[in-house]
């Protein structure tokens, strides 16, 4: 089984249809609305504006396995995204990404190694994991890694398709708009370090 034969939801109702993607380059993150990590939402999108015509599908999953910091509906995590990082990238249903409930997308994705070698279970919001056209998982970057580090950026050229495909088709919401926006302002200050420091005790000795 490859990735791009795994069934998840979409944020907004029915399926996310990851076999649409095949012959693309997807990169998989889980996200979280109010965590210290947040931000890096922004670099998410331009590095998906960068490539998307050259194949590349950023895809966020919801987790609320982390410090609880993804509580939201996924009306509320929509409104979030867009009001506050204008994001268009795909993003799925809320997800476990660890333990006995982990969903079967990351049961794939864990099972492939960092850059030193660690597999496993994801350690923060915000891990990301690069799998190629033909749905294998090549390179996974833990949750510090901000999407537009040289490292990532080069991974992603590697792995782009040799031609660009198509584009994808494009779907109405089955949310109706929220009724007003939701302002939520990511963590900042200690909560920045709050982050960095459960990530460095999940690191392993």
């Amino acid at each position: 089984m490859s990735v791009f034969d795994v069934t998840i939801g979409a944020l907004d109702g029915g399926s996310a249809n990851l076999g649409q993607y095949r012959g693309r380059t997807l990169l998989v993150v889980n996200v979280a609305s109010k965590c210290g990590l947040t931000p890096q939402y922004a670099n998410l999108q331009q590095l998906y504006q960068t490539y998307a015509d050259r194949g590349l599908v950023v895809l966020g999953v919801p987790c609320n396995q982390f410090g609880a910091q993804e509580p939201g509906s996924p009306l509320e995590i929509r409104a979030f995204c867009e009001t506050s990082f204008g994001i268009t990238l795909p993003i799925t249903e809320k997800v476990d990404v660890n333990g006995e409930t982990r969903h079967e997308l990351f049961r794939l994705l864990t099972e492939v190694p960092d850059a030193d070698g660690n597999a496993g279970d994801v350690r923060w919001n915000f891990e990301k994991f690069l799998v190629d056209p033909h749905g294998e998982v090549v390179a996974r970057f833990r949750p510090l890694t901000d999407p537009l580090a040289p490292e990532l950026v080069a991974a992603v050229e590697k792995y782009l398709p040799e031609t660009p495909p198509p584009p994808l088709p494009t779907a109405a919401p089955v949310l109706p708009p929220a009724q007003s926006p939701i302002a939520v302002t990511p963590p900042s200050g200690t909560a920045w370090l709050f982050d960095r420091l459960r990530l460095r005790r999940h690191r392993p000795s």
